[in-house]
């Protein structure tokens, strides 16, 4: 995580909900706030979802369903 949204989440206060990173053959989905971290729980996957280091590993092919998922549940997403 970079440090300037440490702070965010540990006052709780993040501005951004999800973040999504491309990495090419993959996304990470790093919740930043713990309606973020909720809405992941509830919505995308299960007990055999890979993560790496608390982000969700993703298939880029998922990854817009997933957005317009999180922003029509009210999350604000960044990638």
């Amino acid at each position: 995580m970079s440090a300037h949204s440490d702070s965010f989440v540990a006052s709780g206060n993040s501005p951004t909900d999800l973040i999504f990173e491309n990495h090419g053959s993959l996304f990470l989905i790093r919740p930043v706030s713990p309606a973020g971290q909720s809405w992941l729980d509830e919505n995308v996957g299960d007990e055999n979802t890979l993560t790496f280091g608390g982000d969700v590993v993703c298939e880029p092919r998922y990854v817009e369903a997933i957005v317009l998922g999180a922003q029509s549940d009210g999350l604000a997403v960044s990638a």
